[in-house]
């Protein structure tokens, strides 16, 4: 399996996550429950806890998957791409779906903050793995 395939699978999730934002923001607009100004500089009137929720998830999804994205690419570059950083690599993405999973549904903080706890432990080691193999090499 090509190192390569976790990248789209993590992609959609992103996509999933801006598309859905989209839709919860245009309805909750025609809905009254927030005002519209509050697009313009992201404050001024209350935003929805579900908004709010999916908005910082959003933002969350560009920070530490940018890392990832790197990793991998660095990995498929470097001709690594052996069944750990391959088995690391879709952990990782796992991980983010579960992360995703409970952050907009349940919120359970506890849950929620273990399963990052363990994606980032997931991409130090996908990084030192990686890393590692090319510099031995």
């Amino acid at each position: 399996m090509n190192i390569l395939y976790p990248l789209p699978a993590l992609f959609a999730l992103t996509a999933f996550c801006a598309f859905r934002l989209g839709y919860l923001r245009f309805t909750a607009v025609k809905r009254g429950e927030i005002d519209p100004r509050f697009f313009k500089l992201y404050n001024g009137f209350e935003e929805p806890d579900q908004l709010r929720a999916y908005s910082r998830h959003l933002v969350n999804l560009f920070e530490a998957p940018i890392l990832f994205y790197v990793i991998v690419l660095i990995a498929f570059v470097a001709g690594y791409h052996g069944l750990l950083p391959l088995s690391l690599a879709w952990a990782y993405v796992a991980l983010r779906y579960a992360h995703s999973a409970v952050h907009l549904t349940s919120n359970n903080v506890l849950l929620r903050f273990r399963l990052f706890a363990l994606s980032w432990l997931v991409l130090a080691v996908l990084w030192l793995v990686v890393f590692t193999a090319i510099t031995v090499a």
